[in-house]
């Protein structure tokens, strides 16, 4: 279990390291339109996005996401066109990554590679998420083979590990990202960074967070910078169970989506 730090060792950033978004799974394009289109608006700081048809890349091509994965890459391309700092930026993140579920280990490797090949070919991803992604010692030479073979099939791409809790310091060494937070705000405002997070820059860990009431945004973002998190995605949605069990809370935009959009855009610090 990593060592949790006091207030005093904590990491502070300033306003010069700035928040972004990552964006760990709309729905559906068919579904989620808006959201998607979200995506591409100007001045939104956003990392990246992930791309999950069916825990994966499906059977075959989409063509609804091929739509999106075309509408996001050449957002990028057009910012990266861009004249200003600004635009270079932005043009930076906004990468779309296809989600591979490594469920919790239980995955086998060839399944995932396949997987892999398949975002690469039908989607032209820019990386990978790994979801479910295992925090313990003893499964860190399997991911850490994961990653070097995933490392091989991209051209500069983009490593994001969805453990969703601070696993095993070694992992920080095996991609580009770790999401060492992933739930509910009453656990969040009270929770504490792992020590050996303080060793690297904020662009290294993402935080997610549902059930954030808008008037807690300023302060969950304080926990954010605090805490070492350069990408965070914060929602007022809160998981809720039904006759098809649960549904997931980030799947949809937040309530305050341009509000939240505005307090991290470019030139925004607190």
């Amino acid at each position: 279990m990593p060592h949790l730090t006091s207030a005093g060792t904590a990491r502070r950033t300033g306003g010069a390291d700035q928040l972004g978004f990552g964006v760990p799974g709309y729905a559906h394009p068919l579904l989620a339109p808006t959201e998607w289109a979200e995506l591409t608006r100007p001045g939104t700081h956003l990392h990246w996005a992930v791309l999950n048809i069916d825990s994966g890349p499906g059977a075959r091509p989409d063509p609804h996401c091929l739509e999106a994965a075309g509408r996001l890459r050449n957002a990028r391309e057009r910012a990266l066109d861009g004249e200003t700092a600004q635009d270079i930026v932005r043009a930076g993140g906004g990468r779309l990554l296809g989600h591979l579920d490594l469920a919790h280990g239980d995955r086998p490797f060839d399944e995932l590679i396949t997987d892999a090949q398949s975002f690469l070919d039908w989607y032209l991803v820019d990386g990978f998420y790994l979801d479910r992604c295992p925090a313990d010692r003893a499964d860190l030479p399997a991911v850490r083979r994961l990653t070097g073979t995933l490392d091989t099939l991209l051209e500069d791409g983009l490593l994001v590990l969805g453990h969703g809790t601070h696993p095993y310091p070694g992992y920080a060494e095996t991609a580009d990202q770790l999401v060492t937070f992933s739930g509910a705000w009453t656990d969040y405002r009270w929770s504490q960074v792992a020590e050996w997070t303080a060793a690297y820059p904020p662009g290294r860990f993402a935080h997610f967070v549902h059930g954030v009431p808008r008037t807690h945004l300023d302060e969950a973002m304080r926990i954010a910078r605090w805490q070492g998190a350069g990408t965070i995605f914060f929602t007022d949605r809160t998981v809720r169970r039904g006759s098809k069990g649960q549904t997931d809370p980030f799947t949809a935009l937040p309530g305050y989506w341009d509000e939240i959009v505005s307090r991290i855009g470019p030139g925004i610090s607190e």
